[in-house]
């Protein structure tokens, strides 16, 4: 090749870069109503070598300079006591098919966390706004009641008609997701984040409305410890 192709070839190819990665980087970092929610099971009698891991998982998200939020909870009560809950909220549907780097980012998993851990769900959700009180970006408390509702298949606009018609009672933070994928279907989630235990104790658990009893297959309430040095990005609560 001629030394004056080398010049023409190197100009392209630092345009197409120049081009490239600022649309990557709008992509990952636009808005939208879409979450993550995963789940992971500590091996027992790892639970200290899985947090170690996890963390310097964490430190791998910050080296890439990822511009997502990441949260990381303990499960406290229920019956899936000390798995640990992974989430990030915010996302267009675009910016999944822009994440950092995930060849690199499984391979630092299977070598940090994986040794250490089972993977046991992974779903994405969409926010719901009419359903809700909040941003749809939970605020990072000290504890969060979590809750699961699995509904007969069919029911998913009756139920939000039901919880859309109560939404202006609704008292704090009460954030809902329908899932879009990763589990059994109809299924929704609501995110109650509180400062304490007390907190959730004192006010109790909301209840859903009367008329969505018939509805309803399963639900699940746990309680959930935020976990700062395992959350990456997170500022603190308002």
């Amino acid at each position: 090749m001629k030394p004056g192709w080398l010049g023409i070839v190197g100009t392209v190819l630092l345009v197409l870069v120049g081009t490239v990665f600022p649309a990557v980087l709008v992509a990952q970092t636009e808005k939208g109503p879409y979450a993550r929610i995963a789940i992971l099971r500590p091996h027992d009698g790892d639970t200290v070598d899985f947090e170690a891991g996890y963390i310097r998982h964490l430190e791998w998200h910050r080296q890439a300079k990822d511009t997502w939020v990441w949260y990381g909870w303990t499960i406290w009560a229920g019956e899936r006591q000390r798995w640990f809950v992974y989430a990030t909220f915010g996302h267009s549907a675009a910016s999944f098919d822009s994440l950092v780097a995930p060849a690199e980012d499984e391979r630092d998993n299977i070598s940090n966390v994986t040794p250490h851990a089972q993977f046991l769900g992974n779903a994405l959700y969409e926010y719901l706004p009419a359903l809700s009180r909040g941003t749809g970006e939970p605020q990072p408390t000290a504890r969060l009641e979590f809750t699961t509702v699995d509904l007969e298949p069919g029911a998913e606009k009756a139920f939000e008609a039901a919880l859309g018609a109560d939404q202006s009672r609704l008292q704090g933070e009460t954030l809902w997701y329908r899932m879009a994928a990763g589990g059994t279907a109809p299924r929704y989630v609501r995110l109650r984040p509180r400062p304490s235990l007390s907190a959730i104790l004192v006010e109790g658990a909301q209840a859903l409305p009367d008329k969505v009893d018939g509805l309803i297959v399963k639900t699940t309430v746990e309680i959930l410890n935020l976990r700062p040095t395992m959350c990456y990005g997170l500022s603190p609560a308002r």
